[in-house]
């Protein structure tokens, strides 16, 4: 059983900026004012307070609560039933073919008509939660044990949120904004302005419950939000963050047991139950964690990997129009890129060489889309660097490089690829896929190839015998489904080929990104939304890929470092000059060396590997 809460405040006419600052700095994430006038809707949505109406549907508000036959009226204007809350007012039948009719969200009902309400919402096919003010927590305990499903509070701080969740014992308590979890980023895209999406999506995880409340996100120079002795940050309270991780089935809904028993058991999940897994929260992200670790330690034991390698970024320009994208474009007032540049071909192979006598074994080429780009500069740059030095392996050149290359001159994706190794590409990177949902991809990266083209190379480079390396970029319009999709994607392409090499997830860095500043993506993933990213795809890999890589430079080491608790083997590389999630605000040096890698595996009790891109072992420390 799921119980959600919400921290609401009351506001009227007069609110001011710094009252609804205050409120949502006091953990609020609605406000209930009847029919405000503009600005106090507008002080409420930049303090990232959403307004809701208890009266009546007015449009400064982005929900409202409705007597039935209003909720009837507002449905068949083309309201979404998520933005509905119906007042338990009237007779029993009209109440119920409110709820039926517009599929609302809410029932909002009184402690003498609490009975009423939990029966009305039982019938089949009634979506409504039994949504009920709680004054204290004595009141709030006593409507769960009646059958409430939805607790509306007000300012609680994390003790009373936490009491309240030990009180309930076993049942799921999940904390929302003014609508309910699962609400389609689509839909919520369409019916709002720009300020009322921006203020929504600040507000919640990809799950569409409300964020923790920390300052932690990737690419922010501060350790991860949870205690030495825990993987999950949802709560803050002292009982949470001084108890026990969760290290047992018995902590997760029995669903997602069963599905961790058959993968311990060396049964893959399914992509409908990798979604599931997605959806977890609180201990079950420590369940989870606990379960990939298992199976990272059979894999491939207790060693870490890395390898000593170099970025090179060889220009900032890009016609592409990706809206996650800091590197080519962006807030000058971040003064993160400086002025547009493009290295000519002789500076890439002097930074190769300079890689090579710091003990490179790899360099990484990638870089924006020139628009003076033809195949031909990707060629010349590998035949250069392979000339002056022959050992280097080259890990170089996107899927969209590829696709652009191959169209530029007018060819096969085949044919430019099988021109690339032949001028001595050693692996591709996977990056450019950001997510393989083309849901996703219309509004994340519209003018990119799509998931199909994306594959096409990956499948074609990995027949001529090019490995790869794997990604998903997440944390911003996505969410379980896509990341499902997402996984199930490189199944198919590795079950083929069996061309991947490691999987990487990449939180996305949200400070520098024109598609946030421009208030249309989440701020990046949460903390535990990081742990289930790394974690699951190790249960739904296990026998496909066998290497979990940590991006420190999305993380931190300290960050990489815990995640090696949660199915990671791997720390990435030294890359000395990495300069694209710093144009997105990334706050971590643009070098680690293999001195610092070492000692992040050591922290976690692990052996240092120095590995080749393709996994050799080149080097083990004790």
């Amino acid at each position: 059983m799921t119980v959600t809460f919400c921290r609401r405040a009351f506001g009227d006419a007069t609110l001011t900026a710094a009252k609804a600052g205050a409120l949502r700095a006091a953990g609020c994430t609605a406000i209930e004012m009847a029919d405000p006038p503009d600005a106090a809707a507008s002080h409420a949505l930049t303090a990232g307070l959403l307004p809701v109406d208890p009266r009546g549907h007015t449009g400064n508000t982005v929900a409202w609560v409705l007597a039935p036959e209003d909720a009837l009226t507002e449905h068949d204007a083309g309201i979404p039933g998520w933005r509905i809350t119906v007042a338990h007012d009237g007779p029993r039948t009209h109440v119920l073919d409110a709820l039926s009719r517009a599929e609302a969200a809410f029932l909002r009902t009184t402690t003498e008509q609490l009975d009423a309400a939990v029966s009305l919402c039982s019938l089949p096919t009634i979506r409504a939660s039994v949504s009920i003010a709680c004054a204290d927590l004595d009141s709030a305990v006593a409507a769960v044990a009646s059958g409430a499903t939805d607790l509306l509070i007000g300012a609680w701080d994390d003790a009373q949120i936490g009491a309240l969740r030990e009180e309930i014992g076993p049942t799921r308590l999940v904390e929302r904004t003014a609508f309910p979890m699962a609400v389609e980023i689509d839909e919520a895209r369409e019916v709002f302005s720009r300020p009322e999406l921006k203020a929504y999506l600040d507000l919640i995880d990809g799950h569409g419950a409300a964020r923790p409340r920390y300052e932690w996100a990737p690419g922010k120079d501060m350790a991860p939000p949870v205690p030495e002795h825990r993987l999950s940050a949802q709560w803050n309270d002292a009982p949470w963050r001084d108890g026990d991780a969760a290290d047992s089935l018995d902590h997760v809904q029995p669903a997602i047991a069963e599905i961790l028993e058959r993968s311990l058991a060396g049964a893959a999940p399914s992509r409908d139950e990798v979604e599931t897994l997605f959806w977890a929260r609180g201990a079950e992200v420590e369940v989870i964690a606990r379960v990939a670790d298992q199976i990272r330690e059979r894999t491939v034991g207790d060693t870490v990997t890395y390898v000593i390698n170099r970025n090179i970024n060889y220009t900032n320009q890009c016609y592409f129009r990706c809206g996650f994208c800091g590197f080519s474009k962006g807030p000058r007032s971040l003064n993160l890129r400086g002025t547009p540049y493009m290295l000519e071909v002789h500076e890439v192979v002097h930074r190769s060489v300079e890689a090579a006598e710091r003990g490179a074994t790899e360099v990484c080429l990638q870089g924006g889309i020139h628009p003076d780009y033809t195949g031909d500069f990707y060629v010349d740059v590998l035949e250069a660097i392979k000339k002056r030095l022959p050992d280097m392996h080259v890990h170089g050149f996107t899927p969209l490089e590829v696709w652009q290359g191959a169209e530029t001159l007018e060819v096969s994706v085949r044919d430019f690829l099988t021109r690339l190794r032949d001028a001595g590409l050693g692996t591709l990177p996977g990056t450019a896929a950001e997510v393989l949902d083309d849901r996703v991809r219309e509004h994340l990266c519209p003018d990119k190839i799509r998931t199909s083209e994306w594959a096409e190379v990956m499948i074609t480079a990995h027949e001529l015998g090019l490995r790869a390396t794997s990604t998903l970029m997440c944390g911003h319009i996505d969410g379980p489904r896509s990341w499902a999709n997402h996984i199930e994607v490189l199944r198919d392409i590795q079950r083929r080929t069996g061309g991947f090499t490691e999987f990487v997830p990449l939180p996305f860095v949200h400070m520098g990104s024109p598609i946030y500043l421009q208030g249309r993506a989440r701020p990046g993933p949460t903390w535990d939304e990081v742990v289930l990213l790394h974690a699951v795809p190790r249960i739904a890999l296990d026998g496909l890929i066998d290497n979990i890589q940590a991006s420190w430079v999305k993380l931190g080491l300290e960050g990489g470092a815990r995640l090696l608790a949660a199915g990671c083997n791997d720390l990435g590389g030294t890359l000395m000059n990495e300069n694209i999630s710093r144009a997105s605000g990334a706050s971590h040096g643009q070098l680690a060396t293999p001195e610092e890698l070492e000692a992040a595996a050591r922290s976690m009790g692990r052996t240092p590997v120095r590995r080749s891109t393709t996994y050799e072992v080149l080097e083990t420390f004790a």
